[in-house]
């Protein structure tokens, strides 16, 4: 299955701007185009986790950045997490992997950086 455009064009501006290295990019790519296995009609399709990282400009109230993960990635999409919010680390980082790991789905994560003029929230979402 094809990466949408929008999201490929997302990973390849963070890697261009050094947020993300190439084997990530690669691997957040490769989880994207991963094709969703036929689930016979009888029975429900499972959801998705997704953990979403928006980041935005507090002066110009527009976004930064805006990442969907899955959850299976969520140890590079963590690693992201802190190039975009260096305040993600330590005790914090681990709350929200028990957050990521307990939650079913909302906020969880929601701080304002007022020396970078940003915004950084994190959802789980399941799709």
């Amino acid at each position: 299955m094809p990466v949408p455009a929008e999201e490929r064009d997302r990973i390849l501006r963070l890697v261009e701007a050094g947020q993300v290295s190439a084997a990530e990019a690669a691997r957040l790519l490769d989880a994207l185009a991963s094709p969703v296995e036929a689930v016979p009609s009888s029975r429900a399709r499972p959801r998705q986790r997704l953990v979403h990282i928006r980041v935005t400009d507090l002066l110009q109230n527009r976004p930064r950045t805006s990442v969907t993960i899955p959850v299976e990635l969520i140890e590079v999409g963590l690693r992201l997490a802190t190039r975009l919010a260096p305040q993600i680390s330590g005790s914090a980082l681990e709350q929200l992997l028990r957050a990521i790991a307990q939650a079913s789905t909302g906020r969880l994560l929601d701080f304002q950086d007022l020396e970078e003029n940003e915004r950084v929230e994190i959802f789980l979402e399941e799709r």
